[in-house]
């Protein structure tokens, strides 16, 4: 029987209402915040990034495809995992196909990882995914972005994300990196190698030959393009997480 309250459709429609100028709210601060975000300034790109794609090497220009706009998901596979990180592989779902559209609106959308490309055309060849996907190995790019961090960065004790320090010293507490361990078994890897990755999205803008980087966001700074936890927000239970629910869609 429900523990929840129960009532008449006219109190259902008294508490929409109510809730209905809150949303409203709640898209106004939305659509405030989406042009501060196109306000930031523009910061050059000055290292000549190399990438490795399924068509061969490539530029940070070269990723753009024609358009003038860049956005990338930073997909967490680094070079040790044996398959795509799960949480990941659940927001590449969501925007698989997206893709399309976008390119077709002057933006090219990415998903750019550490994991050499031969790991990375398979694995999309797995998840059936026809989204664009490129290696940064050998490059600085996901590390200048903070999206990697090397063994020497995690041993330190702290490592710049999300515009702030973290604490790495929980890798070593069991208990604490309990949460993780599952996430790591499911690429293969422990939960140190794990966290060396980090997801994130980022988006640049191309202009008189320029590539320009304008934003990028991290954590639950994901939570809008994280598609199933858009509907999740908007069913009776909510996110009712009380462990790792999902897993790879052909892992079912």
């Amino acid at each position: 029987m429900t523990t929840h309250t129960v009532g008449t459709r006219e109190q259902w429609l008294a508490a929409r209402l109510e809730l209905l100028e809150a949303e409203k709210e709640h898209t106004r601060r939305g659509d405030d915040v989406a042009r501060r975000r196109q306000e930031l300034p523009w910061v050059p790109v000055e290292k000549d990034y190399r990438f490795e794609t399924e068509d061969g090497e490539a530029s940070l220009a070269d990723l753009f495809a024609g358009n003038s706009q860049l956005l990338v998901y930073h997909f967490m596979f680094g070079p040790e995992y044996a398959a795509g990180c799960p949480a990941c592989s659940a927001i590449a779902d969501g925007f698989d196909h997206s893709h399309v559209h976008l390119a077709n609106h002057d933006v090219t959308l990415t998903a750019i990882s550490l994991a050499p490309i031969a790991a990375i055309a398979g694995y999309k060849r797995r998840m059936g995914w026809s989204f664009p996907w490129a290696s940064s190995a050998g490059s600085d790019f996901n590390y200048d972005f903070r999206t990697s961090i090397t063994d020497e960065q995690q041993e330190s004790g702290t490592v710049e994300y999300n515009y702030r320090q973290n604490d790495t010293s929980w890798l070593k507490d069991p208990t604490a990196a309990a949460g993780a361990g599952k996430m790591a078994a499911m690429t293969g890897t422990d939960v140190a190698t794990y966290t060396r990755q980090r997801p994130g999205m980022s988006a640049f803008a191309l202009e008189g030959g320029v590539v320009y980087h304008t934003y990028s966001t991290y954590e639950r700074g994901l939570d809008g393009i994280w598609a199933m936890y858009q509907w999740l927000d908007r069913a009776p239970l909510g996110r009712n997480e009380t462990d790792l629910w999902f897993k790879r869609r052909d892992e079912y």
